[in-house]
């Protein structure tokens, strides 16, 4: 009997393994290899003249704006320190709406007026380039006929070299405007939030006697989480290479139930490609710290140091972006979608949020005494009121259809928002909220009672995996962003709603009045937010029915899926806010929330077309093949001896036969539900609402009795490589 490719795949993994590079260690010391083909501080102290990297630093450090004038030095020596390196083409590399990023890339080639070829770059070429517009989302600010596009130099995050093994090429951060003006990309929003939280913290700080200061930063560190699958496999899957998750799959025998695999010792093949991307992501002055094994079979994760915010947004794209190609090297394929696998961990992506000055200040640091942090207690208590505030917005910024899959269990945080403090820190602002002199507890020690084993600095908080917003010592880890959505957008959330509550909190105590110290007014006004805005603090099981209903007695919100929850960027008060700071126009800020509604859309089109011809095209044959098999089975027992009982066959025909029925006719209603949606009128939020209330039941109804069959028909027969061999065999 012939073997299907799923067999022969499992059967090529089992003989042959791919060969580990013993390459993969760099040769040299992390400390020469990291930010090799970064064009940063270093390189450019040594190839710019002074006054030119003077100012560069200048716009880099204090936003100062950029002088045209040193872009053709900037340039030559970047073209430069590129081409040693063995670079031939230039790329501006920016980030649309897609989510993903996107490059033109054009050659350093120029000719002389007499013919002869010469490598050249200019500053004219370095500040501007000129993409197609036409062909990105963007929320109907712009025609198909409207395509004028332009980039803009990010001089903020440094230029860089990509290798391949085909070529070298020089990569330019830069954002992403339309003709009009009106930015296209996701970079433009960030930074104009770091420029809102940076003018708003300034003046706060002002207000609590500190001069020095110029300039406030958002800190970002983005922990990424992924699965690897063997690429045999992957390319077995048409679910997983059309929509990146597993559309069908029943549950396999063993799952994550022991809790084996969390920070296990790690396989010999994934090291290798963990120490090749590492190698990859240092050279790119990316700070990779820490690797281990997640909780689900084949599931990782992968966590850099903190970086200011629009760095470590253009890192995290970076990251990304090698997991999958030098995954690819190793003969895997990397998922980074929110819910690859049904019953298994999801894959979020936490993003580690603060805020420094130019000073190198953590303005979320406790200190010891975090009660008599008045600094921290500040702007502690803006943070609150933002996310109690815009519960909606910061909901919104996480809302995807992968995400959708994902929260509220296995790890990741309900929709409800909610915040974490930790006990020694909710305690500080009870006792404030009361009036009563808090208490804080520090230098407690745990005792293992072994003498060998030393004793143990005590936190002073505890964790909870279940908050979705919970701060962790000097920082706040927003645990709702999916694993693979880009950080720009709830960053740029974040930024403006804690710029606006900061706004909120300058200006309370400015009409408090008085001058010099003014500790007095600070307190009252942390008093008086902080009671306001208790409510959301929370420190319990956020999995539970019990919190779902205290949440809803508390006023907060719970929009459980993605066309609830974008409506938030519509409302009237959110729109005000954009505006106010300067984040978007009233107009852009609908065209991002269709694109969100639209992408909703799209990708559950993809699934829903993907879920139906597979469905047809290769289980329902599948199930007919194994139905006949059983039949003829039935059919020889009979013929050898008719006094042979062939009852328990003939119910396993029939229950095999009504599972076919059921399937054929769920296939029928999907196609119905999506054929209805797709045909209909109304806006993208109509037909995302449409999509979520008829389409996607239609699909897990498919699903349902697909998975039941699986467990049916006879294992030779099916045609999907099964979850046992997607999360276990590598």
């Amino acid at each position: 009997m012939s073997l299907s490719p799923r067999q022969i795949a499992v059967q090529a993994l089992s003989e042959k393994r791919p060969a580990l590079r013993e390459d993969a260690i760099p040769p040299e010391r992390l400390t020469s290899l990291y930010g090799r083909n970064v064009f940063g501080e270093e390189a450019q102290r040594k190839r710019l003249p002074r006054p030119v990297y003077d100012a560069l630093r200048s716009t880099i450090e204090t936003g100062a704006e950029l002088q045209p004038d040193i872009a053709d030095a900037v340039a030559n020596a970047m073209k430069d320190w590129a081409v040693e390196r063995g670079a031939t083409h230039f790329t501006h590399w920016f980030q649309p709406m897609t989510g993903l990023t996107a490059e033109k890339h054009d050659s350093f080639l120029h000719f002389t007026s007499d013919g002869k070829p010469v490598e050249e770059f200019s500053g004219k070429e370095l500040i501007k380039g000129e993409p197609d517009a036409s062909s990105f989302p963007s929320g109907g600010m712009r025609a198909t006929f409207e395509a004028r596009g332009y980039t803009a130099w990010d001089p903020t995050s440094p230029a860089f070299l990509r290798e391949t093994r085909s070529g070298c090429t020089l990569t330019i951060p830069t954002a992403f405007c339309s003709w009009t003006g009106e930015p296209l990309d996701k970079k433009t929003p960030l930074l104009r939030s770091i420029d809102a939280l940076s003018t708003q913290a300034i003046r706060l700080l002002r207000l609590l006697g500190e001069e020095q200061p110029a300039r406030v930063f958002s800190t970002v560190g983005v922990e990424q989480e992924y699965f690897l699958v063997d690429r045999r496999f992957y390319h077995l899957r048409p679910d997983l290479l059309a929509c990146g998750r597993t559309l069908f799959g029943a549950r396999p025998f063993k799952g994550q139930e022991l809790e084996d695999h969390y920070f296990g010792a790690i396989g010999g093949r994934v090291l290798a490609f963990m120490m090749d991307l590492e190698s990859d992501l240092w050279k790119l002055g990316i700070p990779i710290k820490t690797r281990h094994n997640e909780v689900a079979p084949h599931q990782f994760e992968v966590a850099p140091i903190f970086e200011q915010g629009n760095v470590a947004t253009d890192h995290n794209m970076l990251v990304m972006e090698l997991m999958q190609s030098v995954a690819a090297r190793h003969g895997f394929a990397c998922l980074l979608h929110e819910k690859p696998f049904a019953g298994v961990n999801g894959s979020g992506k936490h993003n580690n949020w603060s805020m420094s000055d130019d000073l190198g200040n953590n303005l979320l640091d406790p200190g010891h005494t975090p009660h008599d942090n008045l600094k921290f207690m500040v702007f502690l208590t803006a943070v609150i009121r933002a996310v109690d505030v815009y519960q909606d917005l910061l909901r919104a910024s996480v809302a995807t259809a992968g995400n959708d899959h994902r929260l509220g269990a296995n790890e990741a945080p309900p929709a409800i928002l909610s915040i974490y403090l930790g006990s020694e820190l909710e305690g500080v602002v009870r006792s404030l909220v009361d009036g009563k002199a808090p208490q804080t507890r520090s230098g407690e020690k745990i005792r293992l009672g072994v003498n060998s084993l030393p004793p143990l600095p005590r936190d002073s908080t505890d964790r909870n995996r279940t908050s979705p917003f919970a701060f962790t010592g000097n920082k706040f880890e927003f645990r709702a962003v999916g694993s693979g959505q880009s950080v720009a957008m709830p960053n740029v959330i974040l930024n403006t709603i804690v710029a606006d509550s900061i706004d909120h909190v300058a200006t309370a105590i400015e009409r408090a009045g008085g001058k010099g110290d003014r500790r007095e007014a600070v307190e009252k006004v942390v008093r008086e937010l902080l009671t306001r805005h208790e409510r959301i603090l929370f420190s319990g099981d956020g999995y539970t029915a019990e919190w779902t209903a205290e949440a809803e007695r508390r006023g907060l919100r719970n929009f459980k899926d993605t066309p609830a929850a974008l409506a938030a960027f519509t409302t009237a008060e959110n729109v005000q806010l954009f505006e106010r700071f300067g984040i978007f126009t009233p107009r852009e800020s609908i065209a991002r929330a269709t694109v969100r509604a639209q992408q909703y859309v799209h990708t559950v089109n993809v699934e829903a077309l993907a879920t139906k011809s597979l469905a047809a095209t290769s289980i329902l044959p599948a199930a007919v093949a194994h139905q006949e098999r059983l039949a003829r089975s039935i059919q020889a027992v009979a013929a050898v001896s008719p006094k042979i009982d062939t009852r328990p066959q003939v119910e396993t025909l029939e229950r095999v036969s009504q599972a076919i029925n059921a399937l054929q006719r769920a296939i029928e209603r999907l196609g119905e539900a999506h054929h209805a949606v797709e045909t209909g009128e109304g806006s993208p939020e109509e037909q995302c609402a449409r999509m979520r209330d008829q389409v996607v039941p239609a699909m897990a109804a498919v699903r349902s009795q697909a998975d039941l069959l699986e467990t049916q028909v006879d294992d030779d027969l099916w045609p999907l490589p099964k979850y046992r061999e997607l999360l276990f065999l590598s």
